[in-house]
């Protein structure tokens, strides 16, 4: 849990100040997000992956090199992939706990909220809609 919240977050914080261009919809058009490109902190965002990877699994090998996975909007998908993995883990850990106290095994979901809202925003509706680029309210 602990290791991949701590990518999550790292990566964030340095794609928020520093991520180059971003090419979102695939048509050669880069939309910029990072507080290098003259963004403050209200207008700056990670830009998410490009329409042009879909839903594809995006990892850093499978490209041909680290700018075009840059340009492709890699980041933003190892962000949310680590995201709801670290959160899915802390339900685990929940249930783990529920269990070693004696408590009711499905206590738990009572506690579900915090992983249901982000696999529903940046898993489930990006599935939907064709790509993860829509995964942005």
């Amino acid at each position: 849990m602990i290791p991949t919240l701590l990518t999550a977050t790292s990566v964030f914080i340095i794609a928020f100040i520093a991520a180059p261009l971003v090419d979102i919809d695939g048509i050669c058009e880069p939309v910029f997000g990072s507080l290098l490109y003259g963004n403050n902190i209200i207008s700056g965002a990670i830009i998410p992956t490009s329409a042009v990877i879909g839903l594809h699994f995006y990892p850093i090998w499978e490209d041909a090199s680290v700018d075009e996975w840059l340009y492709n909007g890699g980041p933003y998908e190892l962000i949310v992939l680590h995201f709801l993995l670290s959160i899915d883990c802390y339900m685990g850990r929940e249930w783990e706990l529920s269990f070693r106290l004696g408590m009711r095994s499905w206590i738990v979901v009572a506690y579900s909220a915090p992983v249901a809202a982000p696999t529903t925003v940046f898993l489930i509706y990006p599935i939907g809609q064709g790509s993860f680029s829509d995964g942005m309210p």
